[in-house]
């Protein structure tokens, strides 16, 4: 399958054929209905949430970090302050998001953005054999071992988690 039919959205698409994984194209799932939400991915795929991986985009002293977390947890933005030795870490607007990867809210994925940012990845991502991220699109979603997303991100692997009580 060639980029050009791939379900995943284009630039995405390229991205897999650019870093050899175009092995992909065929797994990536479409949905008829929005799978914005980590929530609504894994009802929608039949998974825990926590096999879901939200790339989210954070503004670090106003400079854009992709956070990928597990779909069952948050991000302690505090966390991540400390580990980037910024002053102030806030959620990026959304058309910061969309400036930054290429990709709207709900449909980012991990990898194959617009532009290089800096990449963080919580340490629970790798608890599980495979994740399911964004391909681009609200609506599309592919499988990855979380070692190679990871990888193919570019990520440092963190302790950025919320603990819960």
């Amino acid at each position: 399958m060639t980029a050009t039919t791939s379900a995943a959205h284009p630039r995405f698409a390229a991205a897999l054929d650019a870093l050899g994984l175009a092995e992909l194209h065929p797994r990536v799932r479409r949905f008829p209905d929005a799978v914005r939400t980590a929530a609504e991915a894994a009802a929608a795929i039949g998974c825990d949430p926590s096999r879901i991986c939200k790339s989210l985009i954070f503004a670090a002293d106003g400079v854009p970090v992709l956070v990928l977390m597990d779909g069952a947890s948050r991000v302690d933005v505090e966390l991540v302050r400390r580990h980037l030795g910024a002053h102030k870490v806030t959620r990026a607007a959304a058309d910061v998001v969309r400036e930054t990867t290429g990709y709207a809210i709900g449909g980012v994925p991990p990898f194959g953005h617009r532009t290089r940012t800096r990449v963080l990845a919580d340490r629970n991502l790798l608890a599980h054999d495979v994740v399911w991220a964004a391909a681009g699109t609200p609506h599309t979603v592919f499988p990855m071992t979380p070692e190679a997303l990871v990888e193919h991100a570019g990520a440092d692997i963190v302790d950025v988690r919320e603990r819960t009580a």
